[in-house]
Parts: structure tokens; sequence; C-alpha cells
């Protein structure tokens, strides 16, 4: 081998050991990789003695001490909102992050656990907004939901307890994504505006101000489409449609992709189901947390009634 070959395998060599280090480097400071958002009754039972998953069913009390999925902790749904105190504060907000990490590291959580949610029978809608609330904290990407719920893991044959077990306290330091979190004054200031797209998760009657949901004004946020919450969810089994089924459903209320979209409802939690889903495909998301509640009550804000302008 002459002197110049000897230099260019030197120097091929060295190119390939930086290469491998700054990949190692990427990897290392991408962080833990991203949890699926929805996983199968199949997954749960293949991952079940993973050391990092953290159980929580979304349910009434009595449906979790009938029976839960082995290992599950009971998540009280009230304990993750501010108490709601009629004429003051809205029927379901975000409390103090410090609240949010007491209830949750309480439950085992920590920022290395992968939290698998559920809910006990048809609590869907909670459940997505215990999704939003964990991604809220900072951990969204380490939080899936068991699509269909109990109903389906029993479906399939899958082992019920009735055990519970207090978990080692979790240790989670919180990172608060404020961006994904609107409120009437960010609303207000995007209405019509390109590139942001407003989907009210109501059922039509609602939106359309026919009937009243008994806040002080009936109709919609000026600009915004409509696309029900229930027809992203299957009714028979109250699992999600599938991907292209609701890419489908966002695309028909308007939805262009590369679009921001903001989901609100009667209090902000059915919206969540529309954060939830527009965020597995891929959306950039956000949700109005007072939603109509907050919205209806300040007098100085538009309200307009009638049609979607994706159906006019």
């Amino acid at each position: 081998m002459n002197k110049l070959t000897k230099i260019s395998s030197l120097i091929a060599f060295a190119l390939l050991l930086l290469s491998t280090i700054a990949s190692a480097q990427e990897k290392k400071s991408s962080g833990p990789a991203r949890e699926p958002m929805l996983v199968t009754v199949d997954w749960l039972a293949d991952h079940l003695m993973d050391s990092s998953l953290v159980l929580l069913q979304v349910s009434d009390k009595k449906d979790y001490d009938k029976g839960h999925v082995p290992g599950a902790q009971f998540l009280e749904y009230e304990s993750i909102s501010t108490p709601h105190n009629h004429g003051v504060t809205l029927m379901l907000e975000l409390p103090p992050v410090e609240q949010l990490v007491s209830v949750f590291e309480k439950l085992g959580v920590s920022n290395s656990s992968h939290v698998i949610l559920y809910f006990g029978t048809n609590w869907v809608t909670p459940t997505t907004r215990v999704y939003w609330t964990l991604d809220y904290l900072g951990l969204g990407d380490r939080t899936s939901i068991l699509n269909g719920g109990l109903v389906a893991w029993q479906a399939t044959h899958h082992a019920v307890s009735t055990e519970t077990k207090q978990p080692a306290k979790g240790l989670i330091t919180p990172a608060p994504r404020k961006e994904i979190v609107a409120d009437a004054d960010w609303m207000s200031s995007h209405l019509n505006k390109p590139g942001v797209t407003i989907l009210d998760a109501r059922t039509h009657e609602f939106y359309n101000g026919s009937q009243s949901d008994g806040n002080p004004r009936s109709g919609h946020i000026p600009g915004a489409a409509n696309l029900p919450y229930l027809e992203v969810v299957d009714q028979d089994n109250n699992k999600f449609k599938s991907p292209d089924a609701i890419k489908e459903l966002f695309r028909a209320a308007g939805l262009k992709p590369g679009n921001l979209m903001v989901s609100y409802c009667h209090i902000g939690q059915r919206a969540t189901v529309l954060y939830f889903t527009a965020k597995m495909l891929g959306y950039d998301a956000k949700m109005y947390d007072g939603s109509w509640e907050d919205w209806s009550h300040r007098k100085d804000l538009p309200v307009v009634t009638g049609e979607s302008p994706n159906k006019l």
C-alpha cells in the first residue's frame, strides 16, 4: 500500500468514526422514543409486565372495584381539574402544575414511565382529556390510550382483577406545554386567521344554536366548523375509527395539511377527542380549555348561529 492509499484509508476511517459518533449523539439527545398513542388489547397483553408500564383506569370508582386490568390504578378524574365553584370557576379547567404532578406521582408515574390510559365503560372523552392533561405536563410522548378500553380487554377474554396495590411514588419533572392550551384571548385573536382551523366538537344542534346547553348564549365561535366528537369514535364499541376515516372527517371539516387544529366543545372535554386524533394523525393541535362555557359568558365576544362554513 502506497502513502497516498494509506492517507485515503485513514481519512475514510476518520469520517466513518465521526459519522458514528454524531449518530450516537443524535439518538442520545433525542430522548426516549415516542410511544404509540393508541394501543390494542393484544399489545397491552404482550407488554403487561413491562417495568416502565403504568396503567390508569378512568371511570367511576365502582367500575374499577368490580374489576380492572391487573396492576391498574384508579385515577380520580376530579383530582386533575380546578374545583368547580359556581359563578367563580369553569366546570373543567387545568389546575396548577404542582397539583397535577402530585396526583400522577402518587399513581406511580415518572418521566420514564409509559402510561396506558383506559376507560372502564364508555368514558372515552374523560380519557382523552387525561391524555391532553399529561401532554400538557410534557408526558404526551410517553402516554397511550387502550383502544376500546376495558370492554375490549374483556371481550378478548383477558383477565381482570379486583386487587389494588399502592405503587411506589413516581418522580415527575414537569415541562408544561402551554402552546397546546388556548384561552379566550388567543381564540379571539385567531378568528378566521389563515393556517388556523377551529373545530367545534359538539353535536350539531348545539353548534348551530337550535338548542341551548344552559349557557348564556347559543351558537358557535365565528369561523368554526363542526365536527362532532361522536363521528370520530365507533359508537358500537367505543373504538377510534381508522386513521383514514378520521383523516377524511378532518378534511371534510376543512382541516388542511399544515394547518393548526384548535378544538373546543361545551367544557373542554369532548374537544380532546379531536385533539388526540389530530395529533395522532400528525397535525399540530391545541384545545380551548374554557370552551363554549367560557366563550358564551364573555358578552364582548362574537357568537354566530347556523351552518358550518364548510357545509355552505
